[in-house]
């Protein structure tokens, strides 16, 4: 069940679209990666870190329901041998809430160009944060491979340092959006939670995000109205990723 979201070579440009109908492209597609989770965690053996779960794309949803989609991954299961109980285990996570979850149907249409647009997110989030695994790569620094997830629905990679006492992690990635964001972001997150004071000064793209977790963050909005839309982001991602990368003394 394992897959990469993968780039192309070229940022695509990104020119904004309506918040909400993105928001529901994203929240829609988001359910319907579920459903490949629900497999991973029903039939693949556990990986460390949910690795089994990571996810690619299925666009064929288009018109139906979960039970719809229910029924055809039971009839796909059951002649196969395998039991398709095992698709109603309880998720160990929350979904955010969408009328799909109470029986509505997938309906992307009208949203062609918020999907093309969140499309094009992934992939520019792919190449740029491809580049930062390199990178750390390159430093000889523990960076686990990028991966789409199913629980946030977002792309990342993770860097683990040594830390006081502790391990310490460094996060560099890219959520489409979520509770704390209505709109697509970059992210570098570091765990345990640093002084604010040891924090790094970032470009006019991001700021630190203070409140429950401690992510740099770069909004789309800024993404979108920055003259440069790729050299800006990874500058953004460069900066957040070395600065949070020497609060633990790397």
């Amino acid at each position: 069940m394992s897959g990469v979201v993968m780039g192309g070579s070229d940022w695509a440009p990104l020119r904004g679209t309506d918040r909400r109908r993105l928001s529901e492209a994203r929240l829609q597609a988001h359910y319907a990666v579920e459903w490949l989770g629900r497999a991973a965690r029903a039939y693949v053996p556990p990986q460390p870190d949910d690795e089994h779960t990571n996810v690619g794309w299925d666009a064929a949803l288009d018109g139906r329901t979960d039970a719809q989609a229910r029924r055809w991954l039971s009839e796909r299961l059951g002649a196969r041998g395998l039991d398709a109980h095992a698709l109603d285990a309880p998720s160990p996570y929350e979904m955010p809430a969408h009328a799909v979850a109470q029986g509505a149907a997938y309906g992307p249409a009208g949203l062609g160009d918020a999907l093309a647009e969140l499309a094009a997110w992934f992939g520019n989030a792919a190449l740029s944060l491809g580049a930062i695994h390199r990178q750390m790569l390159g430093r000889k620094l523990a960076a686990s491979p990028l991966r789409c997830w199913p629980h946030h629905f977002d792309l990342a990679t993770l860097i683990t340092l040594p830390a006081r006492n502790a391990t310490g992690n460094v996060g560099a990635g890219f959520s489409p959006g979520d509770a704390y964001y209505d709109e697509p972001y970059f992210y570098v997150s570091v765990y345990p939670e640093p002084d604010p004071k040891t924090l790094p000064r970032l470009p006019t793209l991001g700021h630190w995000h203070l409140r429950d977790f401690v992510p740099a963050v770069a909004p789309a909005s800024k993404i979108v109205a920055a003259k440069n839309q790729q050299a800006e982001t990874d500058d953004f991602l460069r900066t957040a990723v070395d600065g949070a990368v020497k609060v633990f003394g790397k």
